[in-house]
């Protein structure tokens, strides 16, 4: 074995030793410091210190006996020795290099024939062999030791045995110092059996990981094989070209339709495809903005149908009265006719909740023959959900427009954009702003998305946008749409539609036929006029609905069942065959009168107190007994169980709804002196209120005005400008009278709890004041609205029709108006105006006149 040494004196020592015939040198083991563990292998430079050591000390750390070793070879501080006997240290000769006398020790003499010698030695060369065959590098040492050596013996054997176990080295030294052969074999035996186990360990390592590894290969290589037989044979492509194939067939049959510029960035992001590893983050985002890009229906356009009398068909179908919004429509596609093409346009379709906006947008589209979409913006605080997110985002999606042209699959659907009079304001940017791109025909024929980064055609999609109050809506937004009001609707009008449409609807929907329910007109017309007294008819339709609901609950208790499938168990259980005709005939008049009802699935269920047995049980027991004669008794009980009609009238109308919500609007039969009814426009439509004036003291210069009823700024000065409007025009009619000189006045407006603001009272309090200060009470079923100037002009006014409904619904029988808004009541249906005495005036000496004139004059309607 190679051995090296540090110490200079004892290399020379070494060298010029080798210069002798037959260079010899002793090998002999250091002994481990005391307190430390052989075994153990520490981090302390235990070599250092040894080489420190000399002469005495030294001797003292080294065993006793060791090898008498030829030196075979120097090179450097590295010296090759081939040991060849056991030594023993006697004494010491010198100091530096450490010199010693020795012994040469002999094995104790032994019987080589010895039987246990022998087979010992033999089970030594057996394991020797095993551990050889396992490992090829022991060969290397056999051939060495033979060639330097000879022959093997016993103790040679047993030396050789223990030389190549790599055991630890205390191990060794023992068979070393170990002079009786047999000792010698035993220990060299355990060593090398102790091999053996640490090799079949290595290999049971090696094996697993080896397993491991070839099993991870070897699905490897299959999955690459599978890959290419699947290409080679053209069933599959890797995923990227599979992708880009993908991507490239889409867009090939939009290719004549699509844009150049649009083509050229497609082309450019399935190049940068193809060079991304499919594992990177950026061949997701690339992936994904192919797929939008090409998923848009890029110039592909619905065939529409301009056919007037189509649309007018299905407007009238969907929607009764509406007779502006209709027209509005009409003509919208009239000009498409004539053109051959529609441009786009951008309707805003105003009133209160419940009036059929969004419905009439469903309608157009289907009048068109257009897909539709809609999408909410109430309350919409992000720009993005218009414009899209910018692609560097993490989990960047385009805006609602580009959603919506992937969803129809078409360039020209019409969008319903509800709720725009609720647009929110939040930190990301005001989205009113980012619809006038959206929404203006001169810029949406480029639509700039963020995330798609390419302009997109909009002209020609037909933008329908719906709100409450358009005074809520930005005035530049506004200023882009076309805006057709929807007031409402009169109590005639809400008795058509709710026989018309939402009466049958909840009908189908609640699975109840018409000849079992019967709603009244004067039912009907109770439910608008004390339930239902709002602009539109959402909540009709709620009231008719729970109607609806209890006559089902009622008939089901009955016993009623309009399910057809459980009729045919009667004519399972007949076995004479002259019974099967009765039992036929009597399932077929049962199909054909619908008021006759099946009870027999249910009379058990839903009455288990019932002593009566069920339909089908009494049927069974009639035909097996007594055949015909049994029919003929089945058909007698089913007549007897025939359900009543349900009627609804005003007299059982409340056990369904409840208690009237609303109570009349008109308080007094003939209103009282200081007392004058009010026109007043709200988000929910129109509403009367009265004005009442009284007062609190009198002295002289006490007059002064006290407001209540919870009044904006608007009409606190509207009051304030009616005392003095009032104050002049009793000086010039009764010059005497010095009411509002002296007189403390309390102009109220019930209800105190509602808030109330707007300008078109001013006539109405000017009214009541005059109707105090002469004691006078105003005509009878009068009521009028009107801003009013310091000097007695009459201006004009908004939400004519609404203030005219409510004027019908309190049975107004005369109205005044400001004389400016004659057009937009002469626009009115007929049946709005019907049986009512409308006078327009423009001064306040007019309504003085027409307030206070006898009962028997007339004015000009």
């Amino acid at each position: 074995m190679p051995i090296y040494v540090k110490d200079q004196k004892l290399l020379q020592a070494l060298v010029e030793n080798r210069k002798r015939s037959i260079p010899y040198a002793g090998a002999f083991l250091v002994k481990d410091e005391e307190g430390t563990d052989p075994n153990i292998v520490t981090s302390s430079d235990s070599e250092k210190s040894i080489d420190d050591l000399k002469g005495k000390e030294l001797l003292q750390r080294l065993h006793e006996v060791g090898t008498l070793a030829q030196i075979t070879s120097i090179q450097g501080d590295q010296v090759v020795l081939l040991g060849h006997r056991r030594l023993k240290i006697t004494e010491m000769v010198q100091e530096d290099p450490l010199t010693v006398k020795v012994d040469h020790l002999k094995e104790n003499p032994y019987n080589k024939d010895d039987d246990v010698i022998k087979a010992t030695s033999f089970e030594v060369i057996s394991t020797l062999r095993e551990v050889l065959r396992q490992s090829s590098l022991w060969k290397d040492h056999v051939q060495t030791y033979t060639q330097h050596i000879g022959d093997f013996n016993y103790p040679r054997l047993a030396d050789f045995g223990a030389a190549i176990s790599g055991a630890n080295k205390i191990l060794c030294q023992e068979v070393l110092e170990e002079l009786d052969v047999y000792k010698r074999l035993k220990l060299t035996l355990e060593l090398v059996k102790k091999e053996i186990e640490i090799s079949k360990l290595q290999q049971s390592i090696a094996k697993a990981i080896e397993e491991k590894i070839s099993g991870d290969q070897r699905r490897y290589l299959l999955n690459e094989q599978l890959k290419a037989i699947k290409k080679e044979l053209g069933l599959e492509t890797d995923d990227k070209t599979a992708l880009s194939a993908k991507f490239r067939e889409r867009i090939e049959a939009k290719k004549e339709k699509c844009p150049p510029h649009v083509l050229q960035v497609i082309e450019e992001e399935l190049t940068k495809l193809q060079l991304l590893e499919a594992s990177s983050s950026e061949f997701n985002v690339t992936r994904n903005y192919l797929d939008w890009l090409t998923v848009l229906p890029w110039g592909n356009y619905s065939d529409e149908n301009f056919d007037v009398h189509h649309a007018q068909q299905i407007l009238d179908e969907d929607h009764y009265g509406l007779s502006d919004v209709k027209e509005r429509i009409l003509e919208f596609i009239a000009v498409g006719k004539l053109r051959g093409t529609s441009q786009g346009k951008i309707i805003c379709l105003s009133g209160p909740p419940g009036v059929g906006k969004t419905s009439i947008g469903r309608s157009i589209a289907r009048a068109l023959n257009r897909k539709f979409y809609r999408f909410s913006v109430g309350g919409l605080a992000d720009v993005a959900e218009i414009k899209g997110h910018r692609r560097t985002y993490v989990g960047a999606m385009p805006g609602k427009m580009v959603q919506c042209l992937k969803s129809v699959g078409t360039a020209n659907p019409l969008v319903l954009i509800d709720e725009i009079d609720k647009l929110g304001r939040g930190h990301s940017g005001d989205p009113a702003s980012a619809l006038l791109e959206l929404l203006d025909p001169e810029q949406n024929v480029n639509f700039l998305d963020h995330y798609l980064d390419v302009p997109i055609d909009l002209s020609k999609v037909l933008f329908v946008c719906t709100a409450n109050v358009i005074e809520m809506i930005p005035n530049p937004l506004l200023d882009r749409m076309e805006i057709i009001a929807i007031a409402g609707y009169i109590t005639d009008e809400k008795m058509h539609i709710a026989r018309d449409y939402l009466e049958k609807n909840t009908r189908e929907a609640c699975g109840i036929k018409p000849e079992q329910v019967e709603v009244t007109d004067a039912a009907l017309l109770a439910l608008i006029e004390s339930y239902c007294r709002e602009a539109g008819v959402r909540n009709l339709q709620k009231q008719i609905e729970k109607i609806y609901r209890k006559i089902a609950l009622q008939l089901v208790r009955q016993g009623v069942s309009n399910e057809p499938a459980q009729e045919a168990a009667i004519v399972t259980v007949n076995e004479e065959p002259n019974a099967g005709g009765s039992a036929n005939k009597l399932k077929d008049e049962n199909m054909q009168d619908p008021a006759t009802e099946n009870v027999a699935m249910t009379s058990n269920i839903t009455d288990p107190a019932s002593n009566e047995a069920s339909e089908l049980d009494l049927l069974k027991k009639t035909v097996d007994h007594d055949g015909n004669n049994g029919m003929e008794g089945a058909k007698e009980e089913t007549a007897g169980k025939t359900v009543e009609k349900v009627v609804i009238d005003t007299s059982n109308l409340g056990d369904y709804v409840g208690k009237p919500v609303f109570q009349a609007e008109r308080i007094y039969e003939q209103t009282p002196v200081g007392v004058v009814m009010g026109l007043a426009w709200t988000a929910m439509g129109g509403s009367t209120l009265y004005i009442e004036t009284t007062k609190v003291e009198e002295g002289d210069g006490k007059g002064a005005l006290v407001l209540t009823g919870q009044l904006g700024d608007v009409m606190k000065e509207s009051a304030q400008i009616a005392h003095t409007v009032g104050r002049a025009i009793l000086q010039d009619k009764e010059s005497n009278n010095l009411f509002f000189a002296n007189s403390k006045v309390h102009l109220h407006v019930p209800a105190g709890s509602t808030p109330k603001d707007g300008p078109s009272a001013g006539c109405t309090m000017i009214t009541s004041m005059l109707s105090l200060a002469m004691g006078k009470p105003v005509k009878k079923d009068l009521a009028m609205t009107g801003e009013v100037t310091l000097t007695g002009r009459i201006l004009p006014i908004g939400g004519v029709k609404e203030k005219t409904i409510a004027a019908r619904r309190s049975a107004v029988k005369t109205i005044i108006f400001p004389a400016a808004n004659k057009r937009d009541f002469d626009e009115l249906a007929a049946n709005v105006k019907e049986g009512l005495e409308v006078h327009f005036v423009d001064t306040y000496n007019e309504i003085f006149d027409l307030a206070f004139q006898s009962e028997s004059g007339t004015g000009t309607s």
